[in-house]
């Protein structure tokens, strides 16, 4: 089972590197905390190969239920093509722990949010003019995501030293609906889309509260839209801190 997430896992990443589309949405990093009970507090920053950063926080209010806040941005200014991106949501819902250990998590968590997208496209005409395509969005956002995590005691030796290893899954479900949409200032036909976001993660603990975390996953688009596809998938690296609870829980 754990060869064949691995295997997904690098598909998925090979799929984010050959993939050249463009698309209004650019999915953030799921927030996975891995709460087992009340008054854990997890915050973690991750960043794309693309530059778009995904700060992620959650707070366990009781030992079944949490909330979230996500945020990413993007700004990215390149010779064929300028990109700002920008998302903020909140959420909340249920965790729990099962396995003779008590040592598997799985959390549901659902939320909205709201983006804003800002795309230029840059080119040359016959007469080496410059010209210029603008497309702004804003767009609304509604998920579900089930996160199903491991905490069973496995580690990486590296320089004499053990590295404790956590890894799972998550599977979010996107709907994204456009408020606005323009073509250089000009009002555009807007668009909605669901997207399905499975992503894979491994983490490794630098400490008991610090861990450098590995995340690779797909973006599929329900709908086939010009505009709000799914041209991005989650590659990224970041550290997540986790603090609060027993110790023996992280």
């Amino acid at each position: 089972m754990k060869k064949h997430v691995y295997s997904l896992s690098l598909i998925a990443g090979l799929l984010f590197l050959l993939s050249g589309c463009v698309s209004t949405y650019m999915p953030n990093v799921p927030n996975v905390p891995m709460f087992t009970e009340q008054g854990e507090l997890s915050a973690a920053a991750h960043v794309t190969p693309k530059g778009n950063i995904t700060f992620n926080t959650a707070y366990a209010v009781s030992d079944h239920f949490a909330v979230l806040v996500n945020g990413s941005m993007l700004n990215s200014e390149r010779k064929k093509r300028d990109f700002k991106h920008n998302l903020l949501e909140a959420g909340g819902g249920y965790f729990t722990t099962f396995g003779p250990n008590q040592d598997r998590v799985l959390e549901i968590y659902g939320g909205l949010g709201r983006g804003s997208s800002d795309r230029i496209e840059k080119d040359e005409n016959e007469k080496g003019e410059m010209i210029y395509d603008r497309r702004e969005a804003n767009f609304g956002k509604y998920f579900v995501q089930v996160n199903f995590s491991s905490k069973r005691k496995k580690s990486l030796r590296l320089l004499s030293y053990e590295f404790p290893l956590n890894y799972g899954t998550a599977l979010r479900a996107s709907y994204i609906n456009m408020n606005k949409y323009q073509l250089n200032g000009v009002d555009q036909t807007t668009e909605d889309n669901i997207f399905l976001e499975p992503i894979f993660y491994t983490r490794l603990a630098l400490s008991p509260s610090v861990q450098l975390q590995y995340t690779s996953g797909g973006n599929f688009g329900l709908k086939n839209r010009k505009s709000l596809t799914a041209g991005y998938s989650v590659f990224s690296l970041g550290f997540v801190i986790n603090v609060g609870g027993q110790a023996k829980n992280r």
